[in-house]
């Protein structure tokens, strides 16, 4: 049986409880404080609403993230795909548009670990970005062994990490996008040879 479309006033409430979660976890001070009935409020909506919809404040966030990231995701698979670009490019490019989502949504992604939602290895966005990374790794000569180096490269970005840099060390978004460029750049430098024991003949 097909799946009947949703009615348009239950997509404009969604709409705008997630265009008013948005807004309170980009601005709050503090996003661990941000409640349902903050949102229901700002929303315009009934708290029920939100439960009905979203099951908890857990659900509505995994939701927001997920509805921040589709647009980016289908950007960076329409670049990947697009010739030109070298794999070792390709790396630096994924890699820099993760980072550079978790810079602006530092404070979504910070409510997100106090939600319960910690574990990143668990979220699907995450084993999106390692497949499209590891994908690009395996193209670039001299990588070992993709799959760790993925995992490896992505835990160099793990949004509490990003938001200590960025808050509490007061590093500059374009330094650390720069510090990461120059980290790919070793990491991918050191894996033709780690050891010196590949000779060009």
């Amino acid at each position: 049986m097909a799946q009947r479309p949703e009615r348009a006033d239950a997509l404009r409430n969604r709409e705008a409880v997630l265009a008013a979660a948005d807004a309170l976890f980009a601005t709050s001070s503090s996003p661990q404080s941000v409640s349902m009935d903050d949102i229901a409020a700002a929303a315009g909506v009934g708290k029920g609403t939100l439960f009905r919809r979203f099951g908890d404040r857990s659900g509505l966030i995994g939701a927001l993230i997920a509805s921040r990231l589709d647009p980016l995701q289908q950007a960076v698979q329409e670049a990947q795909d697009a010739a030109g670009s070298s794999p070792r490019q390709r790396v630096l490019d994924l890699l820099d548009a993760s980072l550079r989502f978790k810079i602006e949504n530092r404070n979504l992604m910070s409510a997100a670990e106090d939600a319960g939602l910690s574990s990143p290895y668990q979220a699907g966005h995450y084993g999106w970005w390692h497949d499209i990374l590891r994908t690009a790794l395996g193209q670039v000569p001299g990588v070992h062994d993709p799959d760790f180096t993925a995992h490896a490269l992505l835990a160099a970005i793990r949004a509490d990490l990003v938001a200590h840099l960025i808050d509490d060390q007061k590093m500059t978004p374009e330094a650390l996008r720069s510090s990461l460029a120059a980290h790919i750049d070793n990491v991918l430098g050191s894996t033709s040879d780690p050891l010196g024991t590949h000779k060009e003949a």
